[in-house]
């Protein structure tokens, strides 16, 4: 295994080839993102160990944003907050999402981050569909009302100063309510500099496939600013197949990366025509580490986690969630699963790995689908919340939940 900056990085395959297009690159604002991938941000998730472990990977080149910041805890500096927007100094540019209902407190918010220096990217979250954040008015089921968009926009864009200041969405709320055209268009109107589609509604969760003819449409509908489509995005090849199919600007990378931070070293090469970039039509990503390799990772992941938090148990207790991501398809068997996902400190992290059979090749059907994949769900929404598209009916503080975000 080669090191790479103190990281291990699992040996990408022989040269292939690929019928890939240039690369253009995208610009956020004054960044310039070559390639164009993006991580997404993910609650829980996105901390900064683990975009330490994905910018090494892709070689510093794409963006990583911060896991979901909501803006009321941000303008309270909530000691939990305000460590989650601490980033390593290799981090540039800095990129925050935030999450907010309330256009005064994410102005403030916005604001904030500008005047204190506290990023060089603000991104706003308006794809969540939990149903204790859309029983509320919040996440995926705001943009339904144009108005209350319109002026969370407003008061972002006008609070950022020089910061570039993008969304990400979904369709809408359901197939009979699908908002993400209006809410595009509104986008453009009050100085968005980019949008990120997810091409599911807030009803299908994570289930089912993702539009992507819903990102090709609203790249056709917003000409004047970058579209970046997200959904359904397993491998480098699943990338480049977006851009290629949907005209979009860049991609968003989500579930794909779990248990898998080294997919951005073959999204970078695959945009890039290098090596250990497949050749399209082919299953899987290129890089396909040995289970040796993984195991390597799997350590460097919860060190990580440790230094971050001050704590080396706690670090490794954060890390447990990831476990199952990092060893699906591999022969581990149900026991040590469980043992592994019980650990406490790295030493025992180590043992319990070491035990296994380190020479697995990467298993077949690793490659696809993984985290939640729920969907066809009911979306709960405030009483009345659908009569009046334009009517900005308050939501309440109760909205600004610290969950995952769409």
């Amino acid at each position: 295994m080669r090191d790479n900056g103190g990281m291990p990085t699992p040996t990408p395959p022989a040269d292939t080839t690929s019928d890939m297009t240039p690369t253009t690159t995208l610009r956020i604002g004054p960044h310039a993102v070559l390639p164009p991938v993006v991580l997404a941000p993910m609650a829980g998730i996105t901390n900064a160990p683990f975009r330490t472990l994905c910018r090494e990977f892709s070689g510093g080149k794409g963006l990583f944003v911060s896991e979901m910041i909501t803006t009321r805890a941000l303008v309270e500096r909530n000691d939990k907050t305000m460590q989650l927007i601490r980033f390593d100094e290799s981090e540039k540019p800095r990129s925050i999402q935030l999450y907010g209902v309330d256009p005064a407190t994410v102005g403030k918010a916005v604001r904030m981050i500008a005047e204190e220096g506290l990023a060089d990217h603000i991104d706003l979250n308006f794809g969540c569909p939990v149903p204790k954040v859309t029983r509320k008015g919040g996440g995926s089921a705001l943009p339904y009302k144009r108005n209350l968009l319109r002026s969370i926009l407003r008061e972002a864009v006008g609070g950022a100063g020089e910061l570039p200041v993008t969304m990400k969405m979904r369709k809408g709320i359901d197939d009979d309510h699908l908002t993400y055209l209006d809410a595009g268009r509104i986008a453009v109107e009050e100085g968005i500099t980019a949008i990120a589609l997810h091409g599911r509604t807030a009803a299908q969760h994570y289930g089912g496939t993702a539009d992507w003819d819903a990102i090709a449409r609203l790249k056709e509908h917003v000409p004047e600013i970058p579209v970046l489509g997200n959904g359904d995005i397993w491998s480098a090849e699943d990338a480049l197949r977006m851009v290629r199919e949907t005209g979009c600007d860049g991609v968003v990378v989500g579930r794909g990366c779990l248990g898998r931070p080294w997919l951005f070293a073959d999204l970078v090469a695959a945009f890039e025509g290098r090596a250990g970039a497949r050749a399209a039509g082919t299953d899987g990503c290129g890089v396909r580490p040995a289970l040796r390799e993984v195991a390597d990772v799997m350590v460097r992941h919860a060190t990580l986690l440790g230094e971050w938090i001050g704590d080396e148990s706690r670090g490794v207790i954060d890390f447990r969630k990831h476990v199952a991501w990092y060893l699906k398809g591999f022969a581990v068997g149900s026991e040590m699963r469980k043992r592994l996902a019980i650990t406490s400190s790295l030493e025992e992290l180590r043992s319990g790995l070491d035990e296994l059979d380190l020479d697995q090749t990467w298993p077949t059907g690793a490659d696809g689908p993984r985290g939640r994949t729920s969907g066809n769900n009911r979306v709960v929404l405030p009483d009345g919340w659908l009569k009046d598209p334009y009517d900005c009916a308050g939501v309440g503080e109760e909205a600004e939940l610290d969950t995952s975000g769409g």
